[in-house]
């Protein structure tokens, strides 16, 4: 009985010891901020009608418990930059990076980064694409509203005396909703988009923007998609097309380790004596309207 009550002691005083010698271990790992890998993270904050963007899976975000915030983010490389239908790199390939930082609270800022390739009458130098949008996503009966803010920028475009700078600003209000399981297809996403800019890109007047879309998950994980949108411009001649729609459908699916990849067909109304005639460079029109398959290669961070 002694000797238990010795060796429960001793224990007990190594136990005493050891808890002394990690206590400052222990202190610093309570006033360090703790981090969570959160499954259901929000999908990075992207501009309507990026087609390449659009089809990433949703990594599952970092989250700082500490503060409340969430990042998230994703790098893609595509055979195409289309916005809203039109390309932005004349037909060749991009590469594109998004981050996104949401509070708890809903609030978000967010960035997307791409390089571009314009043809312009006289002179158009841009080369790389800088979206800041900050804005505030919030649930209601179970439908998904995102109200938030664009800055499209182009860095290091030059003005030469009778052209336009690119850029230009956008209000966006974004609704979701998902719908359950039916039989052998899983859960469809459906979503719409309204976006107003006062002065759209180049200068062109009040623009106005409405997108539809859905997202149905199939057997074997794949995911179906489609986009229809529709973008009126006040000053066309000065934008360089008519007011237009455009389209797309496709699949994407995640292939190991956050990769995604997608393949889709895109296109728009314009004709190409309309979309963007030059007379000193294209008088005819351009191809970057034209329907045109795209295929994008993701990985969520």
């Amino acid at each position: 009985m002694r000797f238990d009550l010795i060796r429960t002691n001793r224990v007990a005083a190594g136990i005493a010891g050891a808890l002394l010698l990690l206590a400052p271990d222990l202190a610093a790992a309570q006033s360090a901020p703790a981090v969570t890998i959160t499954p259901n993270a929000p999908a990075p904050a992207l501009a309507p009608g990026n087609a390449a963007a659009e089809t990433a899976t949703p990594g599952p975000g970092i989250t700082f418990d500490s503060i409340g915030v969430t990042i998230n983010g994703s790098a893609s490389a595509g055979s195409d930059y289309l916005f809203r239908g039109i390309s932005q790199t004349r037909n060749t390939w991009a590469f594109q990076g998004t981050l996104d930082a949401q509070h708890e609270s809903g609030v978000y800022v967010g960035a997307f980064v791409s390089n571009v390739k314009f043809l312009a009458q006289p002179f158009n130098n841009a080369r790389q694409e800088l979206d800041i949008l900050a804005g505030y996503r919030f649930t209601l009966a179970d439908i998904s509203f995102d109200l938030g803010y664009v800055a499209y920028l182009y860095p290091g475009q030059s003005k030469p005396e009778g052209t336009q700078l690119n850029e230009y600003q956008e209000i966006v209000g974004k609704v979701a909703y998902t719908v359950g399981e039916t039989g052998n297809i899983g859960t469809t996403k459906l979503q719409a988009t309204v976006a107003y800019s006062p002065n759209f890109f180049g200068r062109s007047g009040t623009g106005w923007y409405v997108e539809g879309g859905a997202d149905m998950t199939l057997p074997f994980e794949v995911t179906l998609f489609g986009r229809l949108g529709q973008q009126w411009i006040q000053n066309n001649p000065r934008f360089g097309t008519p007011d237009y729609l455009w389209y797309g459908v496709g699949i994407s699916r995640e292939i190991y380790w956050g990769f995604t990849a997608s393949v889709g067909f895109y296109g728009t109304n314009i004709s190409r004596r309309d979309c963007v005639p030059l007379s000193d460079r294209a008088p005819g029109g351009q191809f970057i309207c034209s329907q045109r398959a795209l295929f994008v290669i993701s990985k969520t961070l």
